[in-house]
């Protein structure tokens, strides 16, 4: 018989993060799969740590999420973050079909969004930050390649702080997506989705929310009135970093032939056309990469702090 509740023996959550918790201080979910298989080796690793230090930096408490030997992870040492770093795409991507698989064999696991949002939810974490939700892939109307993220979004409650949808995905498609299943998109300080590496792109998100009290007041009434899911926070990455639409659409569509010519999909096809990507703009795209991800941990460490001021 399934439970109702989850079994929280396989969770393990950090004695700092535990105690942040118990205190009603702000804590923010990170990924680890920007790790194993969105960074080469040593750069995943020093940005981890420094995303970590910015989460500190602005009042908040990191946990950065992963399966380690068969153990779901709540905050790592910088020891376990180095592991899966070293490890690159040898460690197993792992989301929500994965979980017991990787648990049950004892393995260690990267987690995607999807299974991050599990595991922060499961240890009462409501604010996670990444680089950018996975979606509906080009081409979907043939391949039906559809991110668990999206699906993810639409019942676990979760606030995912991101630079907008991956570009290399279909984001008008990703979007409609989104909206059948209730999950809102909310664009911070801009009325445009941000996609990626670009501040914004053609398509509009759904509400425009100016500042972290005022998303924090709207997640707030989303779960106070026992409303599934989460909700996209969308953050443009800084102008400063920010890559001209033009070359990153031309080193994606590069990208996306080779990946077609090559037969690779499924779950191997984001980090792939994110390495391909990478290596096109000629290491460009790895330092927006970096920059979008700490921008998210600045902002979700502000609106973990005022949905604390609100009680969650």
């Amino acid at each position: 018989m399934m439970p109702s509740m989850p079994n929280l023996s396989f969770l393990d959550v950090s004695p700092e993060v535990q105690q942040a918790l118990a205190h009603g201080q702000p804590v923010v979910a990170l990924e680890s799969t920007i790790i194993s298989h969105g960074m080469p080796f040593p750069q995943n690793v020093a940005t981890a740590l420094q995303v970590e230090s910015e989460v500190r930096a602005h009042g908040a408490v990191p946990a950065t999420i992963a399966i380690i030997q068969g153990r779901l992870k709540a905050g790592l040492s910088t020891g376990e973050i180095e592991t899966l770093g070293r490890g690159g795409r040898d460690v197993v991507k792992v989301s929500r079909r994965d979980l017991p698989f990787i648990v049950a064999a004892g393995q260690t696991g990267a987690t995607t969004v999807a299974s991050t949002m599990i595991i922060a939810a499961m240890a009462g974490i409501r604010i996670f930050a990444t680089g950018g939700i996975g979606g509906v892939h080009r081409n979907a109307q043939q391949s039906f390649d559809i991110s668990a993220d999206l699906q993810e979004l639409a019942q676990t409650p979760v606030a995912v702080v991101c630079a907008g949808a991956k570009s290399i995905l279909d984001l008008r498609l990703t979007l409609e997506y989104l909206e059948t299943h209730g999950v809102p998109v909310v664009g911070y300080q801009t009325n445009r989705l941000p996609a990626f590496f670009t501040r914004d792109s053609e398509f509009s998100v759904d509400y425009r929310l100016d500042s972290a009290a005022d998303i924090a007041r709207a997640l707030h009434a989303k779960w106070a009135m026992a409303l599934k899911g989460g909700m996209v926070i969308a953050n443009p990455i800084p102008e400063a970093f920010a890559m001209p639409r033009e070359a990153i659409d031309g080193a994606i569509e590069q990208a996306l032939q080779e990946a077609q010519q090559q037969g690779i999909g499924g779950k191997e096809s984001t980090p792939f056309l994110l390495a391909r990507v990478c290596e096109l703009t000629g290491g460009d795209s790895l330092a927006a990469n970096s920059q979008l991800v700490l921008n998210n941990a600045r902002l979700a460490a502000a609106i973990g702090a005022e949905l604390g001021a609100l009680g969650r």
